[in-house]
């Protein structure tokens, strides 16, 4: 797996790239410089279609990326929702099931003409924030965090990504406990910020009894609001917001 990620990345090593954060409920997507981790371009976001089909999905990329600028040619980077191996999905969380065992760095290049490469999402969050953020030059075990239709998670160790770690899907009280401490739990029965709180409480202390972590980072869009739950969490291990909030997966592909 790791070969073939890196060679992913050779593929795209421009200076300037089109990196897509498909998620269960938005997409988005902007001009990257790869070096830098800055956007180039305004980000653009679209609706995920109703079903999340891959014929569906790639017809909005290919809508979203004709209304970027200066994007013609450019290599793309996808972060998907699913555990990839060698650009094949093999899972599908808030997508369709028809993702699962799709090539889907084929479909792509096929329907966006461009080469492209697609890894996990929380996994490019994870990347990013090594690379440009909060996990910079931190030595041990960093656990990346995404909030949002789901949990996403990313293990990086001394810099170095441990790919496709599932761990929003630990089991707790019998339940996936994504379904209780996501973002859209939140929102879906109306939580206060001190009920999410809790929540998030018996999430994050599990993973820290099982990983004993040396920092958390904690991304997706609710992270922009970091100030209202964070400091209700009493943890052993450090926890901060990204520091690419809900950007981090568009920067995935430096």
């Amino acid at each position: 797996w790791c070969r073939h990620f890196d060679i992913g990345l050779r593929r795209i090593m421009a200076r300037r790239a089109i990196g897509i954060d498909i998620g269960g409920t938005g997409i988005k997507g902007a001009l990257v410089d790869v070096k830098s981790g800055k956007l180039l371009s305004e980000r653009l976001r679209y609706e995920t279609p109703k079903g999340g089909t891959p014929k569906a999905i790639a017809n909005t990329l290919k809508d979203l990326i004709a209304n970027l600028p200066k994007s013609e040619g450019l290599p793309v980077g996808i972060c998907f929702p699913a555990v990839v191996k060698n650009g094949v999905t093999k899972s599908a969380a808030n997508v369709s099931n028809d993702w699962i065992d799709l090539d889907a760095d084929r479909l792509f290049e096929k329907e966006l003409k461009r080469t492209v490469h697609v890894l996990n999402d929380a996994d490019a969050a994870g990347l990013a924030e090594a690379k440009f953020g909060a996990a910079k030059n931190v030595k041990g075990l960093v656990v990346v965090t995404t909030l949002g239709t789901g949990i996403g998670t990313a293990l990086i160790y001394n810099g170095k990504l441990i790919p496709n770690a599932e761990l929003g899907h630990l089991e707790i009280d019998g339940v996936d406990y994504e379904s209780k401490a996501a973002f859209s739990a939140k929102e879906r029965e109306e939580l206060t910020w001190e009920q999410w709180a809790k929540r998030l409480q018996k999430y994050y202390g599990r993973l820290e009894a099982l990983l004993t972590p040396d920092l958390f980072i904690v991304g997706g869009g609710v992270s922009k609001e970091h100030e209202m739950f964070l400091p209700l969490l009493k943890l052993k291990t450090k926890i901060v917001p990204a520091t690419n909030r809900n950007s981090a997966g568009i920067l995935e592909i430096g």
